[in-house]
């Protein structure tokens, strides 16, 4: 099942090839991603551990050095569409069992991989006649922002992740129990920061309403990150008053 859709293996192997890979239907060492479907009804090489040969392998192959990526329909359906998939962990569970696929993360039509601060480069002052420095710091403060919201939620065991491949574009996302936060990012250096704030509140609330229109009954958060705490306070009482958590670097208060 790719992206709602049932595909025969021709056509999954005719759009992996469009991406440059090559498709082999026996399992050898050469091998570096296996999507892997149901298998409900099919043969097994091993009834005792109900695995595929090819699920065999990967563990061979993994046990020997040679990660081997595992994705299910919907992270192939990722991979065509130059998203990044997240690996299906192979485990063993306790007191000696037989090894199973670990489910796949939860809220995956939301959180796409684990979010990373993007290194910020410099512009030379012969690329443009426009003097691009505030531009520059603005994008660092936005990255230091962003690699402060990591660490400190990675203190609570909270991974934050990017948005999936059919969300909207939010800066960061992650999930605490039911409740799935979506966060735009924004940076007050160098700017006007009551634009930055209104910008930002209109991002959010946009990408909550979508998804609380495509997800019927999830509960989204909307998330209103700042790189310091604003001038204004007024900024917090109209936050709350339309449902959305101000919260500013270092401290992040209130998550």
């Amino acid at each position: 099942m790719v992206d709602h859709k049932w595909l025969v293996r021709s056509e999954c192997v005719r759009r992996a090839a469009r991406r440059g890979a090559t498709s082999k239907t026996d399992f050898s060492g050469v091998i570096s991603l296996v999507v892997h479907g149901d298998l409900t009804g099919k043969q097994v090489s091993d009834t005792r551990r109900d695995y595929s040969d090819t699920l065999v392998g990967t563990e061979r192959e993994r046990a020997s050095g040679h990660h081997v990526h595992v994705v299910d329909g919907a992270g192939f359906g990722d991979l065509i569409h130059d998203f990044p998939a997240p690996c299906l962990e192979l485990r063993r569970p306790p007191r000696g069992s037989a090894p199973e696929v670990v489910p796949p993360q939860a809220n995956r039509d939301v959180l796409g991989a684990p979010l990373q601060t993007r290194k910020v480069g410099r512009h030379g002052v012969r690329e443009l006649a426009a003097d691009l420095s505030s531009l520059d710091e603005a994008t660092a403060a936005h990255e230091r922002t962003v690699g402060a919201l990591i660490k400190h939620l990675a203190r609570q065991k909270i991974e934050v992740h990017t948005f999936a491949r059919n969300s909207p574009q939010f800066d960061a996302g992650w999930a605490t129990g039911k409740e799935i936060f979506v966060a735009e990012v924004k940076s007050l250096t160098g700017t006007n920061q009551d634009q930055q704030i209104r910008l930002g509140i209109g991002q959010v609330l946009d990408y909550a309403h979508q998804l609380r229109s495509a997800l019927s009954g999830r509960s989204i958060q909307p998330v209103l990150v700042l790189e310091k705490k604003p001038a204004d306070n007024r900024w917090g009482s109209l936050a709350k008053a339309v449902g959305i958590k101000l919260i500013w670097a270092l401290e992040f208060r209130g998550i």
